[in-house]
């Protein structure tokens, strides 16, 4: 976990429990005459890079979303019991792979760096790795080479729904038997030409530039669009024989999970979900799992602080076949961290499992003045951390492209495992 409000699990958890927000002013932004001049990305990452990489390592990463990428990938593979592999001329880990998606890939070096080194006639000056830092693929290639995989070692892309979307393919290929365990999530960088491309349609937050830990409003009727964040989370899964033979910590299980697109129909778009593409992908995501709706104790949900809210949550309300009165308990990471793009779904599914493992449901921040459409829902909206224990735990993300990707998380018990 590498997020805007913690780094590793006891800081992130901490954070989500204290609801500590990782937001911030960006004087950057203000310069650059941005309407949203708050954002969120880690803090200490060049501390952080010179402890875990070589010198020549820290060469080629020069891009944010290969650093947080790399730096979460580590992280997760020590969390699931293995050394990092110091010497490359080994055999590679031919029952472990990767899939480590991000949404916009190495714009912060391609606009920052290599753009203007081309057009100044010195691109012959920008080094043999400038590719491999920009190429979308970059992060999972450097991830696959640090950790030695011999698995499939992929980066997909689906806006917003990429970090879950790449958990979910990571399930469905363990579950086929072509990999013991798959390293999965997201990542993105931080750049203010990622960010100035959402300001400029109009979609961020504005009027709390002053006040940037209020900035980010999900669920609220004062929202006025999301923060752009940055980071990367990611998990590790496992086959169960695979785990339980190495003795591995298990945190979570997966039961179930669902890709699907709306198809840009019935109202839905390139920025807006189809909303029962939404619906058919939660219950297409409970089948696989073999739930029904009320067994959802607590659902993690995308909620961005846009219009999209009300809407998202009435489709999980027609999804699960429950009265608003008995609705699960429903949060938002992004409250704290803002809307973290590719790495969202990553972020949230760390959330989501640490959640489930550590017994308790985070508040959701600034949503006090709650939607009049979730009104309904308020005594499913906490604002403050529970302590309980909830036992399945839903995460959905929805996409730019009208794509949708749910999983269902349920708290492990080893006698599950049959």
């Amino acid at each position: 976990m590498l997020a805007p409000n913690g780094h590793g699990l006891d800081e992130f958890e901490h954070a989500l429990r204290e609801g500590r927000s990782g937001i911030r002013f960006y004087e950057k932004l203000r310069e650059l005459k941005f309407g949203c001049q708050v954002g969120g990305a880690p803090q200490g990452v060049e501390e952080i890079k010179e402890r875990y990489f070589s010198e020549e390592q820290r060469f080629s990463m020069k891009s944010t979303v290969i650093s947080f990428g790399a730096i979460a990938a580590v992280d997760c593979w020590r969390d699931a019991g293995f050394e990092v592999p110091g010497d490359s001329s080994g055999e590679p880990d031919f029952d472990t792979g990767a899939i480590v998606g991000t949404g916009v890939a190495g714009i912060d070096l391609m606009c920052g760096y290599a753009g203007p080194t081309i057009d100044a006639g010195r691109a012959r000056r920008m080094g043999s790795t400038i590719v491999e830092q920009v190429m979308c693929s970059g992060v999972s290639a450097r991830v696959g080479g640090l950790l030695g995989l011999g698995g499939q070692v992929s980066t997909n892309s689906s806006a917003c729904t990429t970090g879950t979307e790449a958990i979910v393919e990571a399930y469905w290929n363990i579950r086929a038997g072509r990999a013991k365990r798959m390293l999965a999530g997201g990542v993105e960088g931080e750049s203010h030409y990622t960010w100035g491309s959402f300001d400029a349609m109009r979609v961020l937050a504005t009027g709390k530039n002053d006040e940037p830990e209020k900035a980010s409003r999900p669920m609220s009727a004062s929202a006025t669009g999301f923060v752009p964040g940055s980071g990367a989370g990611m998990l590790m899964l496992e086959d169960l024989e695979s785990a339980r033979s190495r003795g591995a910590r298990i945190y979570a299980e997966v039961l179930g999970a669902e890709v699907n697109s709306g198809g840009q129909r019935q109202g839905g778009s390139m920025t807006a979900p189809n909303p029962f593409g939404v619906q058919r992908c939660i219950r297409a995501a409970l089948d696989s799992a073999a739930i029904r709706g009320e067994e959802v104790d607590a659902i993690n949900g995308h909620l961005t602080a846009t219009m999209a809210d009300p809407r998202e949550v009435g489709s999980w309300q027609a999804a699960l076949g429950v009265a608003p009165e008995r609705f699960p308990l429903i949060n938002s990471t992004k409250s704290m961290i803002g809307h973290t793009l590719g790495a969202a779904g990553g972020i949230e599914c760390v959330a989501s499992v640490l959640e489930l493992d550590r017994g308790f449901v985070h508040g959701s921040l600034n949503c006090e003045d709650l939607h009049p459409e979730l009104e309904p829902y308020a005594a499913s909206v906490p604002h403050v951390t529970k302590d309980v224990q909830p036992r399945i735990v839903a995460k959905a993300s929805f996409g730019f492209g009208d794509v949708n990707a749910c999983v269902i998380f349920r708290k492990w018990d080893s006698r599950n495992d049959n």
